[in-house]
């Protein structure tokens, strides 16, 4: 298992992936709105940066070692 690997692989299925990047759009607004400032805003900023990485190329890494995907399963050809 390879951090490479683990990096091309998809594994977070539509669903997963929006419900990623709502947590960024309700940092972003309580940044701009002053809600929160200081070190809570860069805490939060980075943790919904990553979500929304992972959430923009569809892959995470601790989903792969884990083993766990929320993509829908392809089936085989001929068993369509």
């Amino acid at each position: 298992m390879s951090l490479f690997n683990a990096l091309k692989t998809r594994n977070v299925g539509k669903i997963d992936r929006l419900i990623r990047s709502l947590p960024t759009l309700i940092v972003v607004y309580l940044h701009f709105t002053g809600a929160i400032s200081g070190g809570v805003s860069v805490f939060l900023g980075v943790l919904a940066l990553m979500l929304l990485l992972t959430s923009l190329t569809g892959t995470c890494s601790i989903y792969y070692f884990l083993g766990l995907s929320t993509c829908p399963r392809k089936k085989p050809k001929g068993f369509e």
